[in-house]
């Protein structure tokens, strides 16, 4: 009788575990679903994710290779690469209406920042489109139309970020610069959570705004030197680009 009830209880203990891992398997795929379809909704730009692996037993992440493109109209490639960042979240939260993430890390996402003379810039065009979709009310639905799950997430930091600083007229990039760290807390914490868009659109209205920081010195960077090449016409295209960054970081 006894050796029954072990055999019972390993065979209960493999169950368990191939439940576990069948649900993270799935779960996985779920999420890369849903950053490549409810992103694109809010942002109005192409989002591709390579993959996400998350731990139900640890509560542990990855994402992997997360590209966020530009709207129409600009030309460089994307506007934000992640390689990798972890994240770490309370496992038995992940199956209830609200996920708790306990923390967010993202480490050395390349940024590319491209604005024109006039002013404008793909970074602020983005968070324009994220927060029509938040007050339109299409952040509560997921992309099936039904409500969607919230989080609340407890720490998120971007370290090493580095910008690639596109200026029109401006003869191309300036060097990349490295951005001090983001550092959020406290997101959601009460009943409601926050809703994924409403997390999008505060991490980016903080990252835009440390950028167009950056964009500045990038356009006084770019400026010395083509001033020494071109003259007077480029020390106007200079003085326009940098007015056009420094007016639109004001506005924001």
């Amino acid at each position: 009788m006894k050796k029954i009830l072990i055999r019972g209880l390993i065979v209960l203990l493999i169950l368990g575990v191939i439940l576990i891992v069948a649900v993270g398997f799935f779960l996985d795929g779920a999420i890369k679903k849903g950053v490549e379809t409810f992103g694109p909704q809010i942002a109005k730009v192409d989002i591709k994710l390579d993959g996400v692996s998350l731990s139900l037993l640890t509560g542990s992440g990855q994402i992997k290779g997360l590209v966020v493109g530009n709207p129409e109209g600009f030309k460089t490639p994307n506007a934000i690469r992640i390689g990798t960042a972890s994240v770490s979240v309370a496992p038995v939260s992940v199956l209830s209406d609200k996920i708790v993430i306990k923390s967010i890390r993202v480490e050395a996402p390349e940024i590319t920042y491209e604005g024109g003379l006039l002013g404008g810039d793909n970074l602020h065009q983005i968070l324009d489109n994220v927060t029509a979709a938040v007050g339109g009310g299409s952040s509560s639905t997921n992309a099936s139309g039904k409500p969607g799950k919230k989080l609340q997430v407890d720490d998120f930091l971007i370290s090493g970020a580095k910008v690639n600083v596109s200026l029109k007229g401006m003869g191309g990039f300036a060097a990349p610069i490295t951005l001090p760290e983001i550092h959020l807390s406290n997101l959601g914490p009460g009943p409601e959570g926050i809703t994924p868009a409403a997390l999008i659109k505060q991490v980016l209205a903080v990252v835009s705004a440390d950028v167009a920081k950056a964009a500045v010195t990038a356009a006084n960077d770019l400026g010395k030197g083509a001033a020494g090449a071109a003259g007077k016409s480029a020390t106007e295209s200079v003085g326009k680009a940098t007015k056009g960054v420094t007016d639109l970081f004001k506005k924001k």
